[in-house]
């Protein structure tokens, strides 16, 4: 989004949020006009500028406050009554930082009223701030105390402040003196990795140094939960500790020692955080138990245990226990007495079923025996080549009453008959003929 304003000879001012509306601003151009001042606020909400031209106003001054939180790239502030003050010595330095096709001709009036080059001003006790920690290293044990001290430099002398964003414990600093001094009490282990800056600004611009505050705590087991099914068995935990605590894992009280099946895996590091499991590859019933887990540094330790299950115990499923019979929600593996009712209907009908057949093969057996001893001369048997074609089972019978008296060829047929009858029985009720 572009700005751009020209010929305003009644705009002198920029006042605080007059341009906030537009947060997508990224080109400001306001030349040719009345521009005497800029509010301190006057861009703040504008955090994606780029590129500033004030050029051919009426700027006599302008703060760096303004312009401080923008990574500007271009600021054309040509042809503007710039007095020679410190107040503008911070527009000499951004300068110097910057490099363009273009060279600006950047002047101000001295209190000699006469024109100097910007880049050649030079104004008594005007002098960019710098600020020094006492100790880049800040390390402290959990609930003691520490004082940090900031060394300033400058002119005019710079403010100094202390940037401690989400600082927990409890706190407290001096900025009238020099060094200024932060003290922290009774530091917390949430504190651990947090950044810790002190600010020096004055007019010519601002400095600042930065330090990571380190707290050194015993471990603690905050979370540990039972085991649950990923592509591997595992059993998830978290650990706080400083310095990175030794972890150790006990089965059933005995230490447990770790291989490729049965691995300890850290997943997640967050400052002096841990996320990770006890992962199992395929473990049985042999791995059910009591898992314990030993968090150790120097500074103390923690301890959890959690108890596992991962499989049944073959064999286990089909026992019945107290528990089953009296489990009113689940009847799944319950016999009840319609289940046997309806077992002893289907063997009664299985043996009506075996008899039938046995009758129907027995009746028609006795048939074919009154045909052979009443019909022997009739028509329904005819020799051919020698031999008698019979029907089904007495194929072998009817070639013997060619040479067999009729007597002794009934009592065969009476016999093969039975024998038939009883090997159909026992094929069809084996259990019934073996009781």
């Amino acid at each position: 989004m572009l700005g751009y304003i020209a010929n305003q000879p009644n705009l002198e001012s920029i006042n605080d949020n007059e341009v906030g509306f537009y947060v997508g601003l990224k080109n400001l151009t306001v030349v040719d006009s009345g521009l005497r001042f800029v509010s301190r606020h006057a861009f703040v909400k504008n955090v994606n500028l780029q590129y500033i031209n004030l050029s051919r106003n009426k700027l006599s001054s302008l703060s760096k406050k303004p312009f401080r939180h923008l990574g500007l790239s271009d600021l054309i502030l040509v042809d503007n009554p710039f007095k020679c003050s410190c107040e503008i010595m911070w527009i000499k330095k951004f300068q110097e930082t910057k490099f363009y096709t273009e060279t600006q001709d950047l002047y101000c009036i001295d209190d000699n009223n006469k024109r100097t080059a910007l880049l050649d001003m030079k104004v008594p006790n005007c002098d960019l701030p710098s600020a020094n920690l006492s100790n880049y290293n800040i390390t402290v044990v959990e609930g003691k105390s520490i004082t940090l001290y900031c060394d300033t430099t400058g002119g005019p002398p710079p403010n100094v402040s202390w940037v401690v964003t989400n600082l927990v414990s409890n706190h407290e600093s001096d900025t009238n003196k020099n060094p200024a001094s932060l003290t922290i009490k009774n530091v917390s282990s949430m504190d651990s990795g947090l950044e810790i800056s002190c600010v020096a600004e004055n007019i010519v611009g601002e400095d600042q140094a930065s330090a990571e505050l380190t707290v050194f705590f015993a471990p603690n087991i905050t979370f540990i939960e039972s085991p649950t099914p990923d592509h591997h068995w595992c059993i998830p935990f978290t650990v706080k500790g400083n310095p990175k605590p030794t972890l150790q894992w006990f089965y059933e009280g005995a230490v447990l020692n770790e291989s490729e099946y049965i691995c300890t895996k850290i997943h997640v590091i967050n400052q002096s955080e841990y996320h990770g499991c006890l992962q199992l590859d395929n473990p049985t019933h042999l791995n059910n138990g009591a898992y314990t887990l030993l968090a150790k540094n120097d500074y103390g330790e923690d301890e959890k245990r959690v108890d596992a299950h991962f499989m049944s115990v073959p064999g286990d499923e089909y026992e019945t226990t107290p528990n089953d019979l009296g489990d009113a929600t689940n009847n799944s593996n319950q016999i009840t007495s319609t289940d046997v009712s309806n077992k002893e209907n289907e063997d009664s009908i299985t043996v009506y079923v075996v008899v039938g057949i046995a009758a129907l093969v027995c009746t028609g057996l006795v048939i074919t025996l009154i045909i052979l001893k009443f019909g022997r001369h009739s028509k329904f048997g005819m020799k051919v080549h020698g031999e008698v074609k019979g029907v089904g089972l007495v194929d072998q019978i009817w070639l013997s009453l060619q040479d067999c008296d009729n007597e002794v060829a009934i009592a065969e047929v009476e016999r093969i008959t039975l024998a038939n009858t009883d090997s159909i029985m026992a094929k069809a009720l084996p259990g019934s003929m073996d009781s």
